[in-house]
């Protein structure tokens, strides 16, 4: 039996200009998968052991006389909180699972694509939480106290957790990628797939697409789909002025070598 410490069994991130086998990659990707998938299994863990507090803090933007939600089976209380835990912990093992894979990835690029990919990560994660706080204070609390309140003097407005959370779950995460819209604009200009000039001259197309996306976003609600729409707009036209930027930067940084 091996008595190497689990630190020294961790997968290692190759040299500049080292090689190995395929044997040896495949070793590497079986190593980082077990590492991220442990990292789930923690943070899931984790997210369980404070369930209450999650939970809680995941009914705030309901309205104050709406947060005692229903459950109607045996199972489901149990079962909708290890959904949220589950959930949680992929948050919180995200971090874990893509520096696994950027190590795994990062030994076939050079030294400037590395510093480019580095910068585009943070700005990524920026843009990620930028989206999440958007929609858990100002999407959520708009459109449930909308929906709650919609004909309450007909209905008897009674909210299943299930449905609730999963609500909750769906707009979170499609408002946190919709925010990367900057990135996936500027990896078509620099993929030479569109210019900046023709994003520029074709702004009113790309308006109208962007509202198509922010209407398909979870929530069929008018106040949950203009609040979404909104900051598409403004970011799909922050990331034509900063393609410009980059555009120019990249073409000056050609000529000169």
């Amino acid at each position: 039996m091996s008595t190497l410490p689990f630190s020294a069994r961790l997968p290692q991130r190759l040299g500049p200009g080292e090689e190995a086998t395929l044997v040896e990659h495949l070793d590497e990707l079986r190593s980082r998968l077990i590492v991220s998938l442990v990292a789930l299994a923690l943070g899931t863990t984790t997210a369980f052991l404070l369930q209450h507090r999650l939970l809680r803090w995941l009914s705030l933007p309901l309205p104050a006389e709406r947060r005692h939600l229903l459950t109607l089976g045996v199972a489901e209380p149990f079962l909708t909180t290890f959904k949220v835990s589950l959930w949680a912990g992929l948050a919180l093992a995200l971090p874990v699972v893509l520096w696994q894979a950027w190590s795994f990835f990062a030994p076939a690029l050079g030294q400037r694509p590395r510093r480019a990919i580095t910068s585009l990560v943070a700005f990524a994660t920026v843009l990620l939480a930028s989206g999440l706080a958007f929609a858990y204070f100002v999407v959520l609390p708009s459109a449930l106290s909308f929906l709650t309140h919609y004909n309450d003097n007909v209905f008897d407005v009674q909210i299943r957790a299930s449905d609730y959370y999963s609500f909750v779950m769906l707009v979170l995460v499609g408002v946190g990628v919709v925010f990367e819209l900057p990135i996936f604009v500027l990896a078509l200009v620099r993929l030479g797939i569109v210019s900046a000039d023709r994003l520029r001259r074709t702004r009113r197309l790309g308006y109208f697409l962007v509202a198509v996306v922010g209407v398909l976003l979870p929530g069929i609600d008018p106040v949950t789909t203009v609040l979404e729409t909104i900051p598409l707009l403004v970011l799909y036209e922050g990331s034509i002025w900063l393609s410009v930027l980059l555009e120019r930067r990249w073409a000056a940084r050609a000529a000169s070598i």
